[in-house]
């Protein structure tokens, strides 16, 4: 094996889907806490909505963001592909208030564990092709429910009335239609979400058996 490819560590790619509100960047801050001394890179599949800048603002309000139609899914292959080959890449950087890309994009650069979080994350083929661990996080749609309703009154300025039209005729839709269907190409399953410890720390000795045997396998021979 030669020393450049043994330079390079692949990093661990980790799917995280399940519905909205239910928790999953929680559970990828718990995993990073639980797996000290790593760089960690977060990548939310919302960042690749695709770019509605050539419609007018009441079309964008109109486009059903929770299809996978939505999303620039390929590019985000591309990315982790380049990410895994040891090269930085530009994340794209979306505004939610006028549903299109900024023109700014944020750099990042290879990580040991590489994050991908997202509600449909495992409904696509290839990307869950890159992931060496899925995972499913598991929480009652009540929760999951009052959990977007708060994030989306408090952060992102919209009226209840509208989240709540929104949850009726699109989300939940969509959720029984493609998020709860990928469940079955999860590994790991999680209820209770980031509070679930057991389950955090199983994910974390599973991380570090992968990069315990990717290190094996890019050690010099007979070192």
């Amino acid at each position: 094996m030669l020393d450049k490819e043994r330079a390079h560590l692949p990093p661990v790619v980790i799917g995280i889907a399940g519905g909205s509100g239910s928790g999953k960047t929680t559970v990828a801050h718990r995993v990073r806490e639980a797996a000290p001394g790593k760089t960690i890179l977060i990548i939310h599949h919302d960042s690749y909505y695709l770019d509605n800048s050539t419609l007018s603002l009441p079309q964008r309000a109109l486009v059903n963001y929770d299809h996978p139609a939505a999303f620039e899914t390929a590019l985000l292959v591309r990315h982790l592909q380049t990410l895994k080959s040891g090269e930085g890449v530009d994340v794209p950087v979306y505004d939610y208030a006028t549903h299109c890309r900024c023109p700014e994009s944020r750099r990042v650069e290879p990580a040991d564990i590489i994050f991908v979080e997202g509600i449909l994350v495992l409904e696509d083929e290839q990307l869950r092709g890159m992931m060496d661990i899925r995972i499913f996080v598991d929480v009652d749609a009540d929760e999951r429910f009052i959990r977007r309703l708060r994030r989306d009154t408090c952060e992102r300025g919209r009226s209840v009335e509208s989240v709540m039209d929104q949850y009726l005729s699109v989300v939940r839709p969509m959720h029984l239609q493609f998020v709860e269907p990928s469940k079955r190409y999860a590994h790991i399953i999680i209820p209770e979400g980031g509070h679930n410890r057991v389950a955090i720390d199983l994910i974390a000795v599973k991380i570090a058996d992968i990069i315990r045997e990717r290190s094996r396998l890019r050690a010099p021979q007979g070192a």
